[in-house]
């Protein structure tokens, strides 16, 4: 173990005292905020450019003031700010293929004699000598915009190599690295956070971005495939210690939600998914991502759906061939919604400076950008091939509505506006700006396939939100509760220990004749029964599906005594039954002809 110069107790006597040194430092004060991660950026969602999906890794220094010329002359205005070099910006010339080392360290990053990152001098020439990016981010900063990176996790399996010393440390590099690397890119190990000397090596390098003028730093192989926890910690301190605010952006995705709270207190940004490119499927499957994310999306903390693919795309790579992006331009504005009404970060991927009239009218609609920028309370009201999310406008009052159709054919999207406390209101269409004047009790648009529509909705009158219930079966004294908390069509009903989750609530509203939709709070789609006809016969099974108004959705509440009804489809007659009288969690719901059984009768009770 040749890089080793102490005895092994001299070592831990080192590393104590170093953890001494490093709680001192958090605790002092002085150097990082006592309470939560907060330094005062990313306040609302980031808006700006990042190279990677133009340009790979190829980027040069003209490009990118290229970008910044045509943000600071168009976009900034409309509060698009941050001008984002994405990864390798140390990695030597310029190639097609991915930017990774031989086995013999060849060819060699740009690093300072301290084994810190330095830009490659071919692609960006203003950095020579010890310049780094201050050129760069002075010209941006000139502009009135702010300037980010790329980092990858950790530190150069080159300088691990070389052994080079730790910056104000007596550790060496070979000392502080936990031998993980990524997947994808080969140039850097992970940081053994549990010796203080990695987190020195951290403080170092964001000194030096601090010194360059950077605002915004990517950090990347740290959300996923491995949540890096003590990574993550380890560069959220390091920018506090930097003396420099900056936006930490954790890559790739998919972030599990299980450490959302962690993430959220550490990150100003994350990712929920990973890459994402210019086709339908990739951008249908973010719906179900980002409501997931709900509970954790606040000032500061923002799930990020990864960079927009609209635009001249893949110019020198990373995916396919140069083009305009693949999606239609429909599937471009439902984008531009889904992002708006969540509240994501809006990093465009395009070459800024190919936009034609359309890209920049999607990137300029100032009513759309305020939905992003300044509305509260965002959430999903139903999910599926037909779904809607609302959000509060800042006045308190007024609704922003988002109806999407995810179908393959135009379709009539439609919303009751009691679900919002409406009866009726004043529309506007935020894309288009037309006023549609005033609607009552529903807000119905025709969408075309894979379209969106987006509107402002200022109440005239106003009705109570149907209250949620419970449906509790008699027999096992479990609940009706969508499997998994489903919000895709087809979710399993079934039976579940009562925990309050909005999976188990429900909302009973009427639809003629007797007969009432039941509708999950969660998912906001209807109790179905399945099948093709829709089937007749017992044992169908009964799920979640976008309410359509068919009588297989419609459901007659009939008493049954002592408090319990059984519930009766419209189509076939027959009950609601928790198959073969299960009392076991997770026991499929289905239709049976009906009779006397317990495990046919409901109690309704209003849902805490």
């Amino acid at each position: 173990m040749g890089g080793l110069r102490t005895s092994s107790a001299r070592r831990a006597g080192a590393l104590l005292a170093a953890a001494a040194l490093l709680a001192a430092t958090c605790t002092s004060g002085s150097e990082e905020p006592a309470l939560a991660w907060d330094n005062g950026v990313a306040t609302t969602p980031p808006m700006g450019w990042n190279s990677y999906d133009s340009f790979n890794w190829n980027v040069t220094e003209a490009q990118v003031k290229a970008n910044a010329d045509y943000m600071r002359d168009n976009l900034k205005q409309h509060g698009w700010q941050y001008v984002v070099i994405d990864w390798a910006w140390y990695y030597p010339g310029r190639g097609t293929g991915s930017p990774n080392q031989g086995a013999d360290f060849q060819p060699r990053l740009r690093t300072d004699a301290n084994g810190l990152l330095l830009p490659d001098t071919t692609r960006f020439p203003s950095a020579a000598g010890t310049n780094g990016f201050k050129p760069l981010a002075d010209y941006i900063h000139a502009a009135g915009l702010k300037f980010g990176v790329h980092l990858m996790r950790g530190i150069p399996r080159q300088v691990v190599a070389d052994n080079l010393p730790v910056p104000g440390t007596d550790c060496r590099a070979n000392e502080i690295n936990n031998s993980t690397t990524a997947a994808w890119l080969n140039l850097n190990w992970g940081l053994n956070m549990a010796n203080p000397c990695a987190q020195s090596y951290l403080d170092a390098q964001f000194r030096l971005l601090a010194s360059w003028g950077v605002d915004y730093v990517k950090v990347d192989d740290i959300a996923a495939p491995t949540y890096r926890q003590a990574e993550v910690e380890g560069y959220r301190l390091a920018i506090q210690r930097s003396g420099r605010p900056m936006v930490l952006s954790l890559s790739p995705g998919p972030t599990s939600t299980g450490n959302g709270a962690h993430v959220a207190a550490n990150a100003n940004m994350w990712r929920v998914v990973n890459d994402l490119w210019d086709n339908w499927s990739s951008l249908d499957a973010l719906f179900e991502r980002l409501h997931a994310w709900t509970p954790h999306r606040r000032a500061g903390a923002w799930p990020d759906p990864d960079m927009i693919p609209i635009g001249r795309l893949s110019q020198q790579g990373p995916v396919g061939s140069p083009r305009y992006s693949n999606l239609t331009p429909d599937e471009q504005r439902t984008l531009m919604t889904l992002w708006s009404i969540t509240r994501s970060p809006l990093m465009w991927g395009g070459d800024l400076t190919q936009n034609r009239a359309s890209e920049l009218a999607l990137m300029t609609n100032a009513a759309v950008l305020a939905v992003d920028q300044d509305s509260t309370g965002n959430r999903q009201l139903f999910a599926g091939t037909h779904t809607a999310w609302t959000a509060n406008a800042p006045d308190g009052q007024d609704r922003y509505v988002a109806l999407f159709n995810r179908g393959s054919a135009t379709s009539t999207v439609s919303l009751r506006l009691a679900e919002l406390g409406i009866g009726s209101a004043s529309v506007v269409d935020l894309w288009s700006g037309a006023n549609l004047g005033a609607v009552s009790g529903t807000l119905s648009r025709s969408l075309p396939a894979h379209g969106a529509g987006l509107y402002r909705l200022t109440p005239r009158t106003t009705v109570p939100v149907p209250t949620a219930e419970t449906l509790t079966a008699r027999h096992s004294g479990k609940v009706a509760d969508v499997y998994n908390a489903s919000t895709t069509d087809g979710g399993n009903v079934v039976q579940w220990a009562p925990n309050g989750q909005d999976n188990q609530r429900w909302r009973v509203r009427d639809a003629g004749g007797g007969y009432s939709e039941v509708v999950n709070v969660g998912s906001g789609l209807c109790l179905d029964v399945y099948g093709g006809a829709p089937a007749t016969g017992d044992g169908a099974r009964v799920v979640q599906w976008t309410c359509n108004g068919g009588a297989n959705q419609h459901w007659r509440f009939e008493d049954a005594g002592s408090g319990y009804a059984r519930l009766v489809a419209r189509h076939s007659g027959k009950c609601l039954d928790v198959l073969n009288a299960a009392t076991a969690d997770g026991a499929q719901l289905v239709q049976w002809t009906c009779g006397g059984n317990a495990n046919q009768q409901w109690r309704r009770a209003t849902a805490g």
